[in-house]
This record gives C-alpha cells, structure tokens and sequence, in this order.
C-alpha cells in the first residue's frame, strides 16, 4: 500500500532487499530437506524466492485452489456433467447411515458444498492467525508454523473440510450463514479503506514532488487527466450497455447519483477550507476514488438481474449489455468474469497489503496509514520504504550510514509482513468468497451460472451500498481535520 510506505530517513541497499524480501530461511538438515513434514520443506526448493514470499505464494495458491473447487461444487453444468446428478451430489446411503442415523444428509454440491469447503478454510486461516499473534521475529520457532510443515496443513486443511461435510444443514446453516455475511462486510470495508489510503498516499508523495519540481506537476495533471477520462468513458459506456429509453430507471438514476457523488467529492478536495487543513489534498486522489467508484457502480450493473418489457406484443430483456437492445438478449458471461476476475484480484491485493501495513504500523495500521507524510516524492512509491519507528520500535530502527556484520544483520531482521494480519485478512477473504458465490442473502438456490448471468438483488444492493461506503469513507476523511479546529495542518 503506497499510503504506509512512508520515507523518513535513508536505509542501506541491503536492509531494503531484506525488509522487502522477507526473513531469512532457517538452516536446513537433511532430514527437513527430504521429509515435507520437517520445518523447512516445499520452500526450501525456491530459490529466487525468500522463505516468506514462497510460503505466501503457496497459500495464495491454496485459496485460489479452494475457490476453484466452490465454482465447481456450485455449478450446476458440472455436476450434471461429470457425476450425472441433477439434483446434487448425494452422500454414499452407507456412510449417511452411520454419520447421520438417516438417509436425510448434506448434499455434496451446491451452496451447502461452498459453505462447507470455506468453513474448513476460514477455520484453517483463522487458526494460524491466533497461534501467530504478536511473532516479530522469523527466528522465533513460531514462524515455522507459517513457512513449514505444508504437507501436515494441507492434510489438516482437508480434514477441516471433512469434518464440516459431517456437520448437519440444520446445524450449519444459521449460525454460519450470520458468520459469513459479517466477514464478508469486514472484508469490503478492508478493502475499502486500503483503496483510499492508496489514493490519498498517492497524492500526497506526488504533491510533495510538485512543491519542489514542476515536473512532479506535470506528472500529478497527466495522472488526473487519465483517471478522469477512465471514469468518463466508463460513465458513458455504463450509460450505453446498462439503460434504455423504454426501460432501466433505476440504473439510471443509480448512475446520475454516482456521478453527482464524484463530482462532488472533486470539489471537496480542492475546496479552501479543506486545503487549509489539507495542503496536499488535490484531484489526483479524487479521481483514483471516482474511477473506483465507476468500478463499483459497474460490479453493481452487472450483478443486478434483468428487466423485462413488452414491446409490440413481444417480451424483451433490457438493462444487459447486447448490440441490439430491441432483441432478445442472451447473457453475456464475458461481463461478468470479467467482474469476477477484478473482484478476485482485489481480494489478493487487500490480503497482502493488509498483512504488509499490519506488521509496519501495528495493530492500529488502518488509522496510522493516513496520518504520515512523504518526506520526497518517489515515481515507484509503492516499494517498502523505511519509517519513523514509535517508542517502543526504536530498537527496529538502523542509521542510514552504520555498517552492520552480517551476522547482526541475520539476527536484527523483521517479517516482511505480518503472519497473523495475512492468515486474518484469507479468513476474512474465505468468507467473503462464500457469499460472493451464493448471492449473499439468498443462497439457498445458488448456482454457479446464475450468480455470473442473471445476478440477484441482494448481491446488487451489497455492491451498491459498499460504494455508498467507499464515498463516506473518503467523505470522512475530507472532512474529519475541519472538526478539529485547533489542530496544527501540516506544511505543504
């Protein structure tokens, strides 16, 4: 994230590689090196890679494995396809006997087959999480408990799934479903702050170069034009595939209000009295947030099932995106994966970044994030940099000229980010998924192709309220310095 990142003093080439690289591997026996239970086994083999990156590459890996199997589970073409059930994946009538004392057992497939293979991998993050709170140190035996033993958590991973396919619909359902809807929200909103902090860090690094160099201005306004012009074209090709003059008018008056709140988030930000408070408050910031915003109100479209006219005695499917709007419409599934792609690659970043940021700032990462200031302007801002250390991290600090052994190098090392924050933000990220997938609200009679084609309200409004969120958010953040009148705004 470009907003923690913050540069307050010159560290050496070789603390920035290690900082940014991750902890150093531990020594390896020959017996960790050939057993994949040991401490030190699947990474041991990647060499360009640190102990961490590796480790973090893997559970990437794993979540993107477990998401995978969720689509296939929740697909109906697939089930019917490969296993021939169109009514689900029933469980063998021996094993439901002895499990259940009943033939009325979980279905294999479908939204309980979701809720199921995420619980086992909330469970499995969430874990790792708490046994990993307050580990600073890669040489503390704890760190291998996230860098070793892949073999042990893979089997421990499924056997967390196993034991939640034993579980009852009955039993399950309510509480898990109550669950997954609050991590699922905990989730926008990480996202959402992670998206501010990147524009306000953004503009604020930019903005200290333009008060030095012209060309830093220069930069800030070709930056400014292109985020504008992205959330124009998006704004006019919202307006083209998702509305009609026969039709849609909620998506239009959703698109004419998102449009009002980016036009008035603009001037918010080069308002006088918000300057005053905020010397480096500018467009650049509100542009990155009214292009996130066309991109919500995007998601939002896509998501939303279609509305149906009748004209000329015929029924016509409006408010998708088609070349004919006149025209029965078939769905267009590029869209929404498409959408689905972004939204996934969005989950990782806020993963990593939060992880990143946890272990720089702390646990208080999502208020400290806003309040530091760039000391010079950097093109590539986004890479770790080195910053002010607190009291009681004074020790975490090295002087930029000291030349330090090796050796004290290895021992003063620090996690490249927090496993604790990584393992929380996949918990929270598994949830999410799960009520991504089965329409959060309505999950009951989920599928795979509907959720991509035909969408559903209660996913439509969830969309549209976390944009609501992200301009309340950034809203806040415009306005939060003019409520404290006696506090000191920082020099431009």
């Amino acid at each position: 994230m470009m907003g923690a990142k913050v540069v307050t003093g010159r560290s050496t080439t070789q603390g920035l590689a290690q900082q940014h690289g991750g902890v150093s591997n531990v020594v390896e026996t020959p017996f960790n090196q050939a057993s994949c239970c040991g401490p030190v086994s699947w990474t041991s083999g990647c060499h360009s890679l640190t102990e961490s990156r590796c480790s973090r590459l893997l559970y990437i890996l794993l979540h993107v494995g477990a998401s995978a199997i969720c689509c296939l589970l929740l697909s109906k073409t697939v089930v019917e396809r490969v296993w021939g059930k169109a009514h689900g994946i029933q469980m063998p009538s021996v094993l439901c006997a002895h499990l259940f004392g009943s033939s009325d057992c979980p279905v294999l497939s479908g939204s309980g087959a979701v809720y199921r293979v995420c619980a086992g991998t909330a469970t499995f993050h969430l874990l790792q999480a708490v046994l990993l709170v307050r580990l600073h140190s890669p040489t503390n035996p704890r760190a291998q408990l996230h860098n070793s033993f892949w073999s042990l958590k893979l089997l421990f991973l499924l056997g967390l799934c196993v034991v939640a396919f034993c579980i009852p619909d009955e039993d399950l359902f309510p509480a898990w479903h109550y669950i997954g809807i609050c991590g699922g929200f905990t989730f926008i909103l990480l996202q959402l702050v992670l998206i501010t902090a990147f524009a306000q860090s953004w503009n604020k690094n930019w903005q200290t170069g333009a008060a030095q160099d012209c060309s830093w201005l220069l930069g800030v306004s070709l930056a400014t034009l292109g985020f504008y012009s992205m959330a124009g074209v998006g704004a006019v090709l919202l307006f083209h595939q998702y509305t009609h003059p026969d039709g849609c008018l909620l998506n239009k008056m959703l698109l004419s209000l998102h449009l009002c709140f980016c036009g008035l988030l603009s001037l918010l930000s080069i308002a006088p009295c918000i300057r005053r408070k905020q010397p480096n408050s500018g467009l650049l910031q509100a542009s990155i947030i009214s292009c996130y915003i066309m991109y919500l109100t995007f998601s939002a479209l896509s998501s939303r099932p279609p509305e149906t006219i009748t004209f000329q005695g015929q029924n016509h499917t409006l408010c998708l995106p088609g070349r004919n709007k006149m025209e029965p419409q078939i769905p267009d599934t590029s869209v929404a994966v498409f959408s689905a792609g972004i939204m996934y690659a969005c989950v990782l970043f806020a993963c990593n970044e939060a992880s990143y940021l946890a272990e720089l700032f702390g646990p208080l990462w999502i208020i400290k994030v806003y309040k530091y200031e760039f000391q010079k302007p950097s093109v590539c801002f986004c890479c770790p940099q080195t910053v002010e250390p607190e009291d009681g991290q004074r020790s975490r600090a090295r002087s930029a000229d000291q030349e330090t052994p090796p050796a004290a190098q290895v021992q003063s090392q620090h996690l490249s980010y927090s496993y604790s924050g990584f393992h929380f933000a996949f918990f929270l990220a598994s949830l999410y998924v799960m009520v991504t997938l089965t329409n959060w609200f309505s999950y009951e009679e989920a599928e795979l192709e509907k959720t991509f084609t035909k969408g559903s309200w209660a996913t439509f409004w969830v969309k549209v309220a976390s944009c609501w969120a992200c301009v309340l958010l950034y809203l806040g953040l415009l306005l939060a310095p003019l409520l404290a009148p006696h506090s000191e705004s920082p020099p431009p």
